[in-house]
This record gives C-alpha cells, sequence and structure tokens, in this order.
C-alpha cells in the first residue's frame, strides 16, 4: 500500500476546499440556514410537532442528509472529473500507484468534506432548534456510512461523464427530488397509503428515516432496514468501481 500517494491525493484535494472556502463550506452554510428559516416560518407555524418533535427539530436530519448527499457527490464527481479534463489524469495513471489508491485518496478526501460540513450544519442547527442524539454511535455509524457511499457514487459519476454537462446531471436534477421526497421535511406516515407506498421506493427515504432515528428514536422505516440499504448501496458501488477498474473504462477519456 502506497501510504504516501494516497496522503498526497487526499491532501492535494483538502486544499482545493480551502482555496475555494466561500464556496465550499460558508455557502452550504448558508443555504442550509436559509431553510431553517423558511421551513421554520412558513410551515412550523402551522405544524408545531411531528410524532412529538418540535417541526424544526425534526426536519434538522433530513437537512444533514440533504449537505451530506449533495456535497458528497460534487467532491466526488469532480475530484476525479477534472483532472480527466486537464488531461493531468494520465500524471496519476502513469505513476506507480495503483487504483485502489487512488480510489482511496479521492474518496477519502470527498467524504471528509462532505461530513465536515455535515457536522458545521448540525453545529448551526443548534442555533435555531434543540437538538438531541439518543444513539450517538448509530448517528455516526449512519453518517460515516452515507458519506463514503455516496463519495464513492459521485467518484463513478465523475469516471462516466464525457462534460460538464453530464457531470452535473445526476447531482442536480436527480439527487434533490429523491431527497425532498424523501421525508426530509415530514414523516411519510402523513401521507395516504398509495404515497406511502410509493415514497418507500425511493431510496433516500431509508437514508433519511435512519437518520432521524439515531437522533429522536422515530423512524419511517425499521432501523435496521435503513442500515441494510445503504450496506447494499455500498457494496453495489464497490462491485461497480472494481468492474471499472479492471477494464479501464473511461479513465483515460
Amino acid at each position: 500500500m502506497n501510504v504516501e500517494a494516497i496522503k498526497s491525493i487526499y491532501f492535494f484535494e483538502m486544499a482545493r476546499t480551502r482555496r475555494t472556502l466561500l464556496q465550499s463550506v460558508i455557502s452550504p452554510v448558508i443555504s442550509t440556514s436559509l431553510y431553517f428559516i423558511v421551513f421554520g416560518a412558513a410551515v412550523g407555524s402551522r405544524i408545531q410537532e411531528v410524532e412529538g418533535v418540535s417541526y424544526g427539530a425534526f426536519i434538522t436530519p433530513g437537512l444533514i442528509m440533504l449537505t451530506l448527499l449533495g456535497q458528497c457527490i460534487s467532491n466526488g464527481s469532480f475530484g476525479i472529473y477534472f483532472p480527466k479534463f486537464t488531461g493531468t489524469i494520465y500524471e496519476v495513471l502513469s505513476a506507480p500507484v495503483a487504483m485502489t489508491e487512488i480510489l482511496l485518496g479521492y474518496v477519502g478526501a470527498a467524504a471528509t468534506k462532505g461530513m465536515i460540513i455535515g457536522f458545521i450544519i448540525l453545529l448551526t442547527a443548534n442555533l435555531f432548534v434543540d437538538v438531541r442524539i439518543e444513539h450517538p454511535f448509530m448517528m455516526i455509524l449512519f453518517f460515516l456510512l452515507t458519506g463514503v457511499t455516496f463519495s464513492l457514487f459521485g467518484f463513478m459519476i465523475g469516471i462516466w461523464a464525457g462534460n460538464f454537462e453530464q457531470l452535473n446531471l445526476i447531482p442536480m436534477l436527480v439527487v434533490p427530488p429523491l431527497t425532498f421526497l424523501g421525508g426530509s421535511f415530514y414523516s411519510v406516515n402523513m401521507l395516504p397509503p398509495f404515497w406511502q407506498a410509493v415514497s418507500h421506493l425511493n431510496p433516500v427515504l431509508y437514508l433519511v428515516s435512519g437518520f432521524r432515528w439515531s437522533f429522536y428514536g422515530i423512524a419511517d422505516v425499521n432501523p435496521a432496514i435503513s442500515l441494510a440499504m445503504i450496506t447494499v448501496f455500498l457494496a453495489i458501488c464497490l462491485g461497480t468501481l472494481g468492474w471499472i477498474f479492471k477494464t479501464g473504462y473511461r479513465l483515460r477519456n
């Protein structure tokens, strides 16, 4: 294992975040704060509590998950796509660095950046609502698994994308609707039976539900099922990346 290569890629990606601090960190925090202000004032005044939890506190795990998914996918995809776009990917591929070491460097940095912003959002939420964490170990586990899994997913998008339009296709057009319709701002138990059944086809529901359970002990889906779903998705991402590395699909395009 070439630890120095992993560290070089990892710290290079982390340095890019420091150079773009306003865009990478401050902007997501401001956007999430606006969610608290708008939804807290507009919806919170009409829905005081959801399953015994104040509405502002109820949406906090969903907002953290919304930010975490978006940041991990964006960082994971851009991290590998930009070297392809500029041609510097050839320097990485010609170096004595294994594909797994490249993966650990890029995905590790993407997951770290996403989770740092997620924790900042959690701290910011305490300025607006009273947040409690009933199962801290499970919260960290869901947080870590989600960050790593969707950084891997973003890495795959970056490899697949042939231009900036394709790079932003899934993060902009697919992920936000799934997150908004995945119970981030409401409990699916509030929906009619038909739409509850439809909501259970949304994979993001399981992430949000399990993460919310770790905070307040309430969930739309059994937490064990949520944990199993994220584990399965992680295994699918790893298997797909194994095939990509074996075939060299689009790494040189």
